[in-house]
């Protein structure tokens, strides 16, 4: 497989992870009103802009620690599937924290939810899951060189 082909794959393994990141973020967070059940049918139009923002968000803000999950895995054509399901653990955790204000006085995220991050933490190794099920299982294919077509011996 050529470089610029696994890049394709990259991106597109990038975008369905963040898709499968975005539901379970916007899903978890809508949680206690899809449990209640006197709020009658959900507005089918309202929930797909939640969607379509959710993806939007998750894949903007998981973008550049996910790039650095990628290349490393990349790098040391690193394969399984543990390795990735806690990279995107890492990466939903690193978007979270993004998000919470700290304060260098004391060294301390001030305001973390603990229900959020963990919804950001599992969204993320959905998404790390997803992605190495597009892309991941071949990190590193790119480098392996073709192989060899070996010659038939001569007709008598």
């Amino acid at each position: 497989m050529s470089l610029i082909g696994r890049l394709f794959v990259i991106a597109f393994g990038f975008i369905i992870a963040s898709m499968a990141a975005g539901i379970v973020v916007v899903g978890a967070v809508l949680y206690p009103e899809f449990s209640e059940i006197s709020a009658g049918p959900v507005d089918q139009d309202a929930l797909n802009i939640l969607l379509g923002f959710g993806f939007i968000f998750v894949s903007g803000f998981a973008l550049l620690p996910a790039l650095i999950v990628v290349v490393v895995t990349e790098a040391f054509y690193i394969r399984s599937a543990l390795a990735y399901a806690l990279g995107g653990a890492a990466v939903g955790l690193a978007c979270y924290l993004g998000l919470i204000p700290f304060d260098p006085a004391t060294m301390r995220f001030d305001g973390i939810i603990r229900r959020h991050l963990e919804i950001m933490t599992g969204a993320g190794i959905l998404g790390g899951v997803i992605y190495w099920m597009i892309a991941g299982r071949n990190a590193g294919a790119w480098r392996e060189p073709p192989p060899v077509p070996t010659r038939m011996p001569p007709s008598p």
